[in-house]
């Protein structure tokens, strides 16, 4: 009789502050017409870190059709539980997890749950950090299913791909750089901190191939032993690299005719090295939107309106956990693929498995395939804990 009493009291709790958000959120729909905040055409030229705050959070459970690709649907149709994301939504808005800028939610190939806070704003491209690493990888992934690159290559020399680097000048083991190891972050590349001083101090000096060359003729020889994990910048630089080498044209524009705007993503930036080549571990910015669409390339196996894009074997390899994350920041339940982290979520006894793009600062695509579900979540958050409520808040939601 205690738990049934407490379980009616919980239910009607629950209820009642649904209502109350549920009046919150249109109370911000009506503030705003309805729609989602926009950046300005003034505001479209500054720095992401001279965007002002938003007045109010923009909170909506049945998201518009912008005509940007992007399927529709209703929270309150799909979730179970459309408390307990409204209660987080209102708990970012109140900046009770630290300092986030959008939560978006998709399932069965419908955005149910859009939100924008602080910095937020529903066309702005928002910077990506490390995620862009992840992009990275369903770039090689497509460059993979058109055939300029196979599951064979992975395990092939990166030096093998660049033809213009002189040998005679490494360090011992290069040979051991593999694409495979260079996309789990295990190269072996390992510098002195004096080294890396040079690098970033003189870094005009260091242009395109050079840039490789001096890599791999100042790093400490490479070992079995020098090969473990170290989540280091000169790795995704290698491959960026080979994607270059191997496919028609430049890297930039296949990645912007064969993959961005393949899925209809037409406004973003995505800064270049010295080299020239786009930076493959950070600099991209996407908007909220878009990055649901990447999202979805790994719920649907690659697969986008129908068309294979990204080869789906590279592809449920490249989200699996290869090798443990080992950073201390990292949490420790998380792996590493190729440039994507993997981990277990546990709600009601069961587990999930969750593919993660993760940057810095609160940069998340959080993808579902078996309940085929994807979370996006921006920030300028330096804890960044927010993927703690993600599984505590999100997740139970779509569990049946």
């Amino acid at each position: 009789m205690n738990i049934i009493l407490k379980s009616l009291i919980a239910v009607a709790l629950l209820s009642g502050f649904s209502n109350i958000v549920a009046a919150n959120t249109e109370e911000n729909a009506k503030a705003t017409n309805s729609r989602a905040p926009e950046v300005s055409p003034s505001e479209a030229k500054i720095s992401f870190w001279d965007m002002s705050y938003l007045e109010k959070a923009f909170i909506d459970s049945t998201p518009a059709d912008r005509k940007d690709g992007l399927a529709v649907g209703d929270l309150v149709a799909n979730g179970d539980n459309k408390a307990m994301i409204l209660q987080l939504a209102q708990e970012i808005a109140d900046k009770k997890h630290g300092k986030y800028d959008s939560l978006l939610i998709a399932l069965h190939g419908k955005l149910v749950f859009e939100s924008y806070y602080l910095r937020g704003r529903v066309n702005l491209p928002h910077m990506q950090a490390s995620a862009t690493k992840a992009y990275t990888s369903l770039v090689v992934g497509r460059a993979m299913q058109l055939g300029y690159l196979t599951m064979a290559d992975l395990d092939k020399p990166v030096v093998s791909f660049l033809k213009d680097l002189d040998p005679t000048k490494f360090v011992g083991g290069v040979e051991k750089i593999t694409l495979h190891k260079a996309m789990t972050m295990s190269s072996g590349l390992r510098f002195s901190e004096e080294q890396l001083k040079k690098f970033r101090k003189n870094s005009s000096e260091f242009k395109g191939l050079d840039k490789i060359q001096a890599f791999l003729e100042l790093s400490a020889p490479i070992t079995s032993e020098s090969q473990g994990f170290e989540y280091q910048g000169a790795d995704p630089q290698l491959v960026m690299q080979v994607l270059d080498a191997v496919v028609p044209g430049t890297a930039e524009d296949f990645i912007k005719n064969e993959l961005l705007g393949k899925i209809g993503i037409n406004v973003y930036n995505w800064r270049n090295d010295l080299s020239g080549l786009p930076l493959a571990g950070e600099r991209a910015s996407m908007t909220s939107r878009d990055m649901i669409k990447l999202g979805s390339l790994v719920t649907n196996k690659g697969q986008w309106n129908g068309e294979q894009l990204i080869s789906a074997k590279y592809l449920a390899y490249a989200t699996s956990g290869i090798t443990k994350a080992t950073e201390d920041w990292q949490p420790e339940s998380f792996n590493y693929g190729y440039f994507w982290y993997q981990t277990d979520m546990i709600v009601e006894d069961k587990s999930y498995d969750v593919k993660i793009a993760w940057g810095g600062g609160g940069q998340h695509i959080i993808a579902l395939e078996e309940l085929d579900l994807i979370v996006v979540i921006t920030g300028h958050d330096r804890e960044d804990t927010i993927l703690a409520q993600v599984s505590k808040n999100i997740l139970p939601a779509f569990v049946k």
